[in-house]
């Protein structure tokens, strides 16, 4: 079971600004890289749904989350069918992101009060999305939808949508500049916010600082 609530994660979002995005199947990995976020600052962390098995991973995560990083909202990306909600509402994700606007998810994530996030790609996707009760919405891929100009122009007739683009968002002032400046409710990060070494393995604390930069550039920018 969810232990925030859909507003809960909607302010949580807000507040950090930023959104780690990531997957692996390797259970220890996830564990490590979710606390490298959490030391960095981050709140708020979306686990994507991408491999075989990764309900399993998620489980595992989820319960090592609770037990060791009570302030981190753990949810879901890359779901695309209401099945694969409720497996994820079942074990306890907080929110559920998708890649596109399935009514039936929202109609199982409503029922249980879970925050909804279904990706678009058009004004009037947008304002379906939010007819079916999506608080925070997703553009995705945020670059090839139109970007921090797409952003800026939805925010005029729509100045109430909480836009959240994932895809094309970079962990550097400049870009986040852009985003922010053009209204974004937060924005979701991937790989480049993930450090890797020499050789390939991810640096965590690297990781960690960047997270921490990341949400300080945030934060300055909103002051």
């Amino acid at each position: 079971m969810a232990k925030y609530t859909r507003i809960e994660v909607a302010q949580t979002m807000k507040e950090m600004g930023i959104v780690p995005v990531f997957y692996d199947g390797d259970l220890e990995v996830c564990k490590k890289l979710v606390e490298a976020c959490y030391q960095g600052g981050a709140r708020v962390f979306e686990f994507t749904n991408r491999g075989d098995f990764a309900h399993k991973v998620f489980d595992e995560l989820n319960i090592y989350v609770q037990k060791n990083f009570k302030e981190m909202i753990l949810g879901v990306g890359s779901v695309i069918d209401p099945g694969t909600t409720s497996i994820y509402i079942q074990l306890g994700a907080n929110f559920i992101v998708s890649p596109i606007v399935n009514p039936e998810m929202a109609k199982t994530c409503n029922r249980r009060k879970i925050a909804w996030m279904p990706g678009c790609g058009s004004v009037s996707e947008i304002s379906y999305a939010e007819e079916l009760g999506a608080e925070v919405v997703k553009i995705f891929p945020g670059s090839q939808v139109g970007g921090p100009s797409f952003v800026k122009a939805v925010k005029g007739p729509f100045p109430w949508s909480s836009i959240m683009p994932t895809g094309g968002v970079s962990p550097t002032i400049e870009n986040l500049a852009e985003w922010f400046d053009a209204g974004v409710h937060c924005v979701g990060i991937g790989s480049k916010l993930f450090v890797r070494k020499e050789n390939g393995e991810y640096d965590y604390e690297a990781i960690s600082k960047k997270v921490k930069s990341s949400i300080e550039i945030v934060q300055s920018l909103r002051k």
